[in-house]
């Protein structure tokens, strides 16, 4: 007697989760457009799958945005960095108004 055949298990619809887990980052990705100090945390999701075939290009344009949203920030970080250079600058050409050292000894 052969063993009986074990039967595939079904496959896994992982549609939906990707469905929900793009339109949260989209969500995200609108709010942070709209208010650029709000804060969105995300963590990475486990157990989605492979993106559904039908869902690459609407994953695709969000990755391009996140893409183009980091390129942003690193700008204004180096922008904000210069400007930081430059009152330091400033500041270190100026005379102290005041005595700088209390002499305590005397």
């Amino acid at each position: 007697m052969s063993p009986e055949p074990t039967p595939s298990p079904e496959p896994v619809d992982h549609r939906p989760a990707w469905e929900a887990l793009l339109d949260s980052l989209e969500h995200d990705a609108a709010r942070q457009a709209a208010d650029p100090t709000a804060v969105v945390g995300w963590s990475e999701p486990a157990g989605l799958g492979p993106v559904p075939r039908d869902l690459v290009g609407r994953a695709s344009r969000l990755l391009a945005a996140q893409r183009d949203r980091i390129a942003e920030l690193e700008s204004d970080r180096r922008a904000t960095l210069e400007h930081l250079g430059a009152l330091r600058a400033v500041d270190a050409t100026r005379e102290p108004r005041r005595a700088v050292y209390l002499d305590a000894s005397a």
